[in-house]
Formats: structure tokens, C-alpha cells, sequence
């Protein structure tokens, strides 16, 4: 059984994860939570890239929103899901393709020299809108700071077009436009609908890591 990177988006951090993570060691699945912060796409997907590297065997390679233009610059993974994420073609970045809502960018702000960071009462709607109050508002807790560029950075080459890869739409997102997630899911080999925000791995942990366990064994099909 190959292992799982699970890729985080902007102002999330590896904790954010820990839910599925323990799913995920439940089932003795290998898995690892790099850190992106890393001032640039190029640079955080240097530092996801080393992680895919150092596995034994190709990893599945999950990206949540930011986390997608991460690993559509990826080389050797087996398998990519794009959860609530940004998939971009040729030339795009995540800033090109849009689709924030106006609720999230009134949460945003502006902190000066460009950095920012999510008010934590807001991110509790914009963000884990489905979840326990408890859990969300523990999520909100570990949000952190971002720096200016990483949304405009551009991959360098769009891993979806030779990687079997599986798009989660979340229809229920306040953060990314379901409507983009569903035009983005058309360059994906296939596609789940989950009514869910834009956080399930905080709503809903077992959902996640179930899908991922199936895709690492084909035979046992999608959870739904």
C-alpha cells in the first residue's frame, strides 16, 4: 500500500489535518502533513516535492484549495484528489481563476507589507460552517498569518493532465465558488459531490480518510 501527502491551503497549517490523520493511522496508512508558509508556489512546492521523493512507493497526493496549484506542480505521485481546490491549466494561478466569495474577503485583514490573515470569528462560517462549534472553533485557533504571492504563483507544469486524479466539489463551500469547483472538476479523471464546507477534514475527518483509503485500494470503489 503506497502512503498519502495531505496538502494544506493558504492560512491553514499541518494540525488542521490531524483528524484524518488519526483515521489514517487507525488503518496503518503512511502518511505525511508537510508545511507550506514557504513564500512563494514554487517554494512550497519544493518542499512537498521532497516529501513525494522520500516515499517508498508513489504517494496519492491530496490538495485542499491553496493546496491544489501545489500539487498540479507535482511530479511522480500516483493518484491527486483536489479537495475543494484549485486545478489550473497552463498559464493560470489560483488569483486567475477566482472564485473566492464575498464572504471571504470580508473576512480577510490586512495586517500591512502585504500579509494578512483570517479574522478567527468569521473563519468559523467562511470555513467550517458544518462542523461543531467546538471543532471549528479549534481549527480557527490554528489559522495562521499568509504572505503576499503565493495565490498568483503559476505551476510549472499540470500534473492533472497525466495523473489519474479525482475532484471532491463541496457544495456547501463559503470560501470557493462551487460553481468554479465544478467547472475546475472537469479536468479531473473523477469527480465526488460531497454537501459540505469547505473544510470536510474538520466536519467530517472519517469521510475523508475513507475516500482515500479507497482509492489506495481501488477494488473497495468510492465512499460517497
Amino acid at each position: 500500500m503506497s502512503g498519502v501527502v495531505l496538502v494544506h491551503g493558504l492560512y491553514h497549517d499541518p494540525q488542521h489535518f490531524d483528524l484524518v490523520l488519526g483515521e489514517l493511522a487507525a488503518a496503518r496508512v503512511e502518511v505525511a502533513v508537510p508545511e507550506l508558509h514557504r513564500g512563494s508556489l514554487q517554494a512550497d512546492t519544493e518542499a512537498v516535492q521532497a516529501v513525494v521523493d522520500a516515499m517508498e512507493q508513489p504517494p496519492l497526493v491530496l490538495g485542499h484549495s491553496y493546496g491544489g496549484s501545489v500539487t498540479t506542480g507535482l511530479t511522480g505521485a500516483a493518484h491527486l484528489v483536489y479537495l475543494a481546490a484549485f486545478v489550473p491549466a497552463e498559464g493560470e494561478s489560483a488569483a486567475r481563476l477566482g472564485g473566492s466569495t464575498k464572504l471571504l474577503a470580508s473576512s480577510i485583514v490586512h495586517d500591512g507589507d502585504g500579509v494578512t490573515h483570517v479574522d478567527p470569528a468569521a473563519a468559523v462560517e467562511v470555513f467550517y460552517a458544518d462542523a461543531s462549534i467546538e471543532r471549528a472553533t479549534w481549527a480557527a485557533s490554528l489559522l495562521r498569518p499568509q504572505k503576499p504571492g503565493c495565490g498568483r504563483g503559476v505551476p510549472e507544469r499540470q500534473s492533472w493532465q497525466n495523473t489519474p486524479s479525482t475532484y471532491v466539489i463541496c457544495t456547501q463551500d463559503r470560501a470557493v465558488e462551487p460553481d468554479l469547483q465544478r467547472e475546475m472538476s472537469r479536468r479531473c479523471s473523477s469527480t465526488l459531490t460531497w454537501h459540505t464546507s469547505h473544510s470536510p477534514f474538520i466536519s467530517q475527518p472519517g469521510r475523508v480518510a475513507a475516500v482515500l483509503r479507497s482509492l489506495l485500494l481501488p477494488s473497495t470503489g468510492h465512499s460517497q
